[in-house]
C-alpha cells in the first residue's frame, strides 16, 4: 500500500521525504499502514496551494496544534488505499513562548533542513526520512543503529516535556516492538511521568476516530505487554495514568500476568482491557464477591475519562463485574484467568450466563489471589458460612 502512494505523491512534483513510522518499519522488514511525508523549502500555506488541484486538503490538528494538511485525493484508486487521506508537513520548529520548560510552541520555518526537523522528533528510530526520489536515508540521530540494537532513545531532553503522549507512545513500542529504554530515556519518563495527565483522554484510550485505538489500546494490543506495563510501573506513568495501580501494586505483577496470556492467547481488545482492571477493586474490599463490582467501577470511570467507546466500556465493565469461575475452570494460572473472560465475555455482557440453567451458580464461583495460605484461609471461612453450596474458592497465584 505505502508503495503505491508513494508512487502517486512523486507524480504531484513535490520534493517529498517519506519519515516516521513508515521508514523505521521499512527498515525492520515490517508492513506499515502509516504514510507522512515531509516537504522541506514550503510553509503551510504553500503546501496546501501545491496539493489543493489534487484534491481535497484540510488542516492536520494535534493537540490543538496546526502540523500539517491532510490530502484527501481526487483519484478513486489514491483515495481507495488511503480513505482517511494523506499527511503532508512543512518542517517545523519550536518557539519559546514563555519561561517554564512547557512553554512553547511548534511553527513551520521552510528555511529549515529535513535534518533540522528530524532533530524535534521523539524517538530516534523515528527520526529517519528516505528521499522519495533517489531513496537516500536521512538519519542524523544514529535511528538505524538504534533499530538494529532494538534500543528506545529519546531525540532530546525536552522530548517528552514537548508532547507527554509520547510517554504511552515510547511504551506501546515496548510492546509491539520488542523495544527496550536507554536508561536516560527510562529517567526521563519518569521524571516526566506526571505530565501524561495533561494529553486529551482520546488520544490516550478511544482514539482519535472513537474507534478505541488509542496508545494504550494499541500498548495491550502488543505482543509483550506485560514488559511494557511493567516499565510503565516503574517509572510512575502506569499509577499517573490509572491511580488504583498505587493501593494495587502489590497485584502489580499478577495483574501484568493475566494481561499477558489474554495477549499470547489472541484476545480482542475488551477481554484484554478487563484482564487490566480485573483485581483493582481489592485494596478497596477484600471480599470477592466485593472487589469485582468496585474493580468494573473503576474500569468504567477510568474508561469514561479515557474516552472509550461506549460499547466497548459496556463490555469490559460486565466482563470485570462478574469474572467468576465454574468449578471445572478452576484459575491456578494467569492463563486460567484469561480463559473465562474469553469464554463467557460476550455471556456477561448480555446478562445471559445468569439466566442459564445453573448459570446463577457459576456466577457466584469468585477466584482469590493469596500470597500464602494463611491470606486466604479466613476469606473461605467468612464466605462458606454465607454461601456454602454455591462458592467455589480456588487460588491463583
Amino acid at each position: 500500500m505505502v508503495d503505491e502512494i508513494e508512487e502517486y505523491v512523486r507524480s504531484l512534483g513535490l520534493d517529498a521525504y517519506l519519515v516516521g513510522g513508515a521508514v523505521r518499519d521499512e527498515l525492520l522488514g515490517l508492513e506499515s499502514k502509516d504514510a507522512d511525508f515531509l516537504v522541506p523549502g514550503v510553509d503551510t500555506d504553500a503546501l496546501r496551494a501545491a496539493l489543493e488541484p489534487h484534491g481535497r486538503v484540510e488542516d492536520l490538528i494535534v493537540a490543538d496544534r496546526l502540523v500539517g494538511v491532510r490530502l484527501h485525493p481526487r483519484d478513486k484508486q489514491v483515495r481507495t488505499l488511503a480513505p482517511a487521506g494523506i499527511e503532508f508537513a512543512p518542517p517545523r520548529k519550536e518557539v519559546s513562548t514563555g519561561p517554564g520548560r512547557h512553554d512553547f510552541e511548534i511553527v513551520a520555518d521552510p528555511s529549515l533542513s529535513v535534518e533540522d526537523d528530524m532533530r524535534r522528533r521523539d524517538f530516534t528510530v523515528n527520526a529517519m526520512a528516505r528521499h522519495l526520489a533517489d531513496g537516500t536515508i536521512v538519519d542524523p540521530l544514529g535511528g538505524r543503529a538504534d533499530l538494529e540494537r532494538r534500543l528506545l532513545r529519546a531525540v532530546s531532553d525536552t522530548s517528552f516535556a514537548e508532547d507527554p503522549l509520547r510517554l504511552v507512545r515510547g511504551l506501546r513500542f515496548v510492546s509491539q516492538l520488542g523495544f527496550e529504554l536507554d536508561e536516560r530515556t527510562r529517567e526521563q519518563m519518569r521524571e516526566e511521568a506526571p505530565a501524561v495527565k495533561l494529553v486529551s483522554g482520546e488520544r490516550i484510550g478511544g482514539g482519535l476516530a472513537a474507534d478505541g485505538m488509542g496508545e494504550l489500546s494499541k500498548l495491550l494490543l502488543g505482543a509483550r505487554p506485560e514488559a511494557a506495563l511493567r516499565v510503565a510501573r516503574d517509572t510512575g506513568v502506569l499509577v499517573e495514568l490509572i491511580p488504583e495501580f498505587g493501593p494495587a501494586h502489590y497485584l502489580a505483577d499478577h495483574i501484568f500476568g493475566v494481561v499477558q496470556a489474554s495477549a499470547d492467547a489472541g484476545d480482542d481488545l475488551p477481554v484484554r482491557l478487563a484482564t487490566l482492571f480485573h483485581d483493582l477493586g481489592k485494596p478497596v474490599d477484600r471480599d470477592p464477591l466485593g472487589h469485582a463490582r468496585v474493580s468494573a467501577e473503576i474500569a468504567r470511570a477510568t474508561l469514561a475519562r479515557l474516552r472509550y467507546p461506549t460499547r466497548l466500556t459496556r463490555r469490559v465493565v460486565a466482563i470485570v463485574r462478574e469474572h467468576p469461575y465454574r468449578d471445572e475452570d478452576r484459575p491456578r494460572t494467569p492463563r486460567d484467568a484469561r480463559r473465562f473472560l474469553l469464554e463467557h465475555g460476550d455471556e456477561l455482557d448480555s446478562g445471559a450466563l445468569a439466566q442459564q440453567p445453573g448459570g446463577g451458580d457459576k456466577v457466584a464461583h469468585l477466584h482469590v489471589v493469596a500470597q500464602g495460605a494463611h491470606e486466604l484461609e479466613p476469606v473461605i471461612d467468612s464466605l462458606s458460612e454465607r454461601t456454602p453450596s454455591a462458592l467455589s474458592i480456588s487460588r491463583c497465584r
